[in-house]
């Protein structure tokens, strides 16, 4: 009686295992059969021949972005000049340069007089014992024809030689290098007032302030723009 109790018991056991899946008798439940698939519809049939489907689309490549340098805009220095000045007013005109104008430069050139011919001279010395040192120096080089300026826009110069003609002053200058003299140079003689060209050359962004102050130094005569 025990063992069919037994037997009874064990049958059922058994076909519970057999309905639920329990015991694997080599097929596959549903559930597990859901599980295996290979999702069919991911599945594409290639021809042969044909190419493999293109690679997904990649993204664009980043423009870099420009960056805006900013530049400085160069200006030119002014140009402001004087054809003529009477050495009174070229001095004021350093005044003012010196008074509040050091980033200008200043240069000044003696005016050549009307018809008097071209000039083989050395530039003004500092002083008058400069200038007789260097005549002693051209004296010691077989110079004889020579005289110290002694007034004027050129004084302390030393006066060479005065020619009507440009070649002659400059074949005057070439013997005189050959005997040694270095410094001495060709020019238009300057006239008998000592007159002075003036220039002044600066920032642009100052012009109008020293428009200003030259015009309180010489109220009649304004420089004009250089040419």
């Amino acid at each position: 009686m025990k063992i069919l109790v037994f037997l009874l018991v064990l049958a059922n056991l058994l076909f519970y295992a057999f309905s639920t899946g329990l015991i694997d008798t080599g097929g596959s439940s549903e559930s597990n059969r859901v599980g295996l698939q290979l999702h069919p519809e991911r599945i594409r049939i290639v021809a042969s021949g044909e190419p493999p489907a293109p690679a997904a689309p990649q993204a664009a490549p980043v423009e870099p972005v420009p960056v805006e340098v900013a530049t400085t805009e160069v200006v030119a220095p002014i140009c402001l000049r004087w054809a003529s000045l009477a050495k009174v007013e070229a001095e004021r005109v350093g005044r003012v340069v010196g008074g509040g104008f050091a980033d200008f430069t200043l240069a000044q050139a003696a005016v050549a007089g009307e018809g008097s011919g071209w000039w083989v001279h050395m530039p003004p010395l500092a002083n008058r014992a400069a200038a007789e040192k260097k005549a002693q120096e051209l004296k010691a080089l077989g110079v004889s024809e020579y005289f110290i300026v002694q007034e004027g826009a050129s004084r302390n110069a030393i006066s060479l030689g005065i020619f009507s003609t440009e070649k002659g002053a400059q074949e005057h200058l070439a013997k005189l290098k050959a005997q040694g003299v270095r410094s001495a140079r060709v020019g238009a003689r300057p006239d008998k007032e000592g007159n002075l060209q003036v220039e002044l050359r600066g920032p642009a962004g100052r012009k109008d302030a020293l428009l200003a102050a030259l015009a309180e130094a010489l109220p009649k005569n304004p420089p004009k723009d250089c040419e």
